[in-house]
C-alpha cells in the first residue's frame, strides 16, 4: 500500500494546523451493487497529528478526496484547499511520500505532562475550560534563564507573551531603575503583543527562573476560541492601563482631542475599550476622515478611505499622524448596532497584519536592491 500523505503549504490562521503538519490517509471506497440495492462503503483512517485538536471539517475534505478517487493508489499528485472556518491551508498530496516521526526534543516539547500540571496552579489559566486547555498546550514552550539573564528589553518587537513558573524577574525602566518583581503566574510581554508598540520595559531574572512562553500568532489562535481566557486579558489589560497611568476616565467623559503622535491608535483605542466608553471617535489622517464608534468599549462602525468595517478599523491602526477627538454619546439607532467583533481579537488580527505587510515590504526592497542595473 502506498503511503498518502498530506502535507500542510500553506497556513492563514486556522485555529488548529500550521504548515508542515501531515496527515495520512488510507482506506477504501466502494459501491455494492447486489439484488437490486446499492450500498455505499467507506472505509477512511486519518492519522493526525496527535497532540493538537481535531477539525472535522478537515477531515471531511481528506475523506471526500478517497471518495472521489474510490482508493489511494488511484489518487494523483494534487493540492486541495479545506472547506474554511476562520482560517484556512492548502495540502499537497504527494505520491509514496513518507510521513515524519514527530520528534519530542526537549527545546520544542518540553515535558507536556509538566506544562499541563503547572497551568493548573495558575490565576491565568484557571478560567479556562479543560478543551481550551488542552488546544493551548501544544503551543507553549518551556525555557529556564539564570540570574541576570535579559528575558526581554526595552525597545524590542513584543513577540511572545510570558508566564512566569518559577523564580523571580524584574521589571526595569530605561534608566535600568527596578520598578516591579514579578513572581509564580505573573504575566508579562502582553502589552506589547496588544498593542503592536516596542516592548516597554526590561526584563531581568533575579533568580533561577523557568518562564512559559507563547508566540504572538498562536497566542492570538487560541485566545479567539477562548471567552474566558478573553475575559481575562480584558482584566489585566485594564489593570496595565491604570498602572501606568494611560488610563483617561476623567478626559474619555467629557470628550478628548490630540495627536496621534502622543497616543498611537492602538493605545487610545484601548482606552476606549478598557474605560467601556459609548460614543464617536473622529479622526483626520492622511486620506481624509475617519469615523469610529463605540457602544460599551466596543466597537461598532468604523469608516476610513470608501471603506466600511473591519478593514477600515484595520486601515485605521497603521496611521501614526492626525488628530483625534472623541465626542461622548451615540444616536439611538446607532446603540441598536451589533458589535463589528470582539475587540481584543480585532486589535490583534489588524496589528498582526501590518506587521505581515511591514515584512513583505521588506522583502521587496531587499528584492529591488538585488536588481541588477540597466545602466551601461
Amino acid at each position: 500500500m502506498e503511503n498518502s500523505v498530506f502535507t500542510i503549504i500553506e497556513e492563514k490562521d486556522c485555529p488548529y494546523y500550521q504548515a508542515g503538519d501531515e496527515f495520512k490517509l488510507t482506506g477504501n471506497a466502494i459501491l455494492l451493487e447486489y439484488k437490486k440495492t446499492k450500498e455505499f462503503i467507506t472505509t477512511a483512517v486519518i492519522k493526525m497529528p496527535f497532540e493538537q485538536p481535531s477539525c472535522r471539517k478537515l477531515i471531511g475534505d481528506l475523506t471526500n478526496v478517497l471518495i472521489n478517487y474510490e482508493s489511494m493508489d488511484k489518487v494523483p499528485a494534487c493540492v486541495i484547499n479545506c472547506s474554511r472556518c476562520t482560517g484556512s491551508i492548502t495540502l499537497e498530496y504527494k505520491k509514496n511520500a513518507k510521513i515524519k516521526q514527530a520528534k519530542k526534543t526537549d527545546k520544542n516539547q518540553n515535558n507536556i505532562g509538566v506544562i499541563a500540571n503547572l497551568l493548573s496552579k495558575f490565576s491565568i489559566f484557571q478560567s479556562i475550560d479543560e478543551h481550551d486547555l488542552k488546544d493551548l498546550i501544544p503551543f507553549l514552550k518551556l525555557r529556564k534563564f539564570a540570574p541576570n539573564d535579559l528575558i526581554i528589553k526595552k525597545g524590542d518587537a513584543g513577540r511572545n507573551l510570558f508566564v512566569v513558573a518559577s523564580g523571580r524577574v524584574e521589571v526595569l525602566n530605561e534608566d535600568g531603575i527596578s520598578m516591579s518583581v514579578l513572581e509564580k503566574g505573573e504575566v508579562f510581554g502582553e502589552m506589547s503583543l496588544i498593542s503592536g508598540n516596542p516592548v516597554g520595559a526590561t526584563i531581568k531574572v533575579l533568580s533561577p527562573s523557568t518562564v512559559l512562553s507563547i508566540k504572538g500568532e498562536d497566542f492570538v489562535k487560541v485566545l479567539k476560541k477562548s471567552s474566558s481566557l478573553q475575559m481575562y486579558f480584558n482584566r489585566l489589560l485594564t489593570r496595565r492601563l491604570a498602572e501606568s497611568n494611560i488610563f483617561m476616565s476623567e478626559e474619555l467623559a467629557s470628550g478628548m482631542s490630540g495627536q496621534l503622535s502622543e497616543i498611537p491608535p492602538p493605545e487610545l483605542f484601548q482606552n476606549l475599550n478598557a474605560n467601556q466608553k459609548t460614543g464617536l471617535l473622529n479622526l483626520s489622517l492622511s486620506r481624509g476622515e475617519a469615523k469610529l464608534s463605540f457602544m460599551d468599549g466596543n466597537l461598532i462602525s468604523a469608516e476610513y478611505d470608501d471603506i466600511k468595517g473591519k478593514e477600515a478599523f484595520f486601515k485605521i491602526l497603521k496611521e501614526k499622524k492626525g488628530r483625534f477627538k472623541f465626542i461622548p454619546g451615540l444616536p439611538s439607532d446607532e446603540m441598536k448596532a451589533p458589535v463589528l467583533g470582539y475587540f481584543m481579537g480585532l486589535l490583534i488580527d489588524g496589528l498582526r497584519k501590518i506587521d505581515e505587510e511591514s515584512k513583505e515590504d521588506n522583502q521587496t526592497g531587499k528584492k529591488d536592491e538585488l536588481q541588477p542595473s540597466n545602466k551601461e
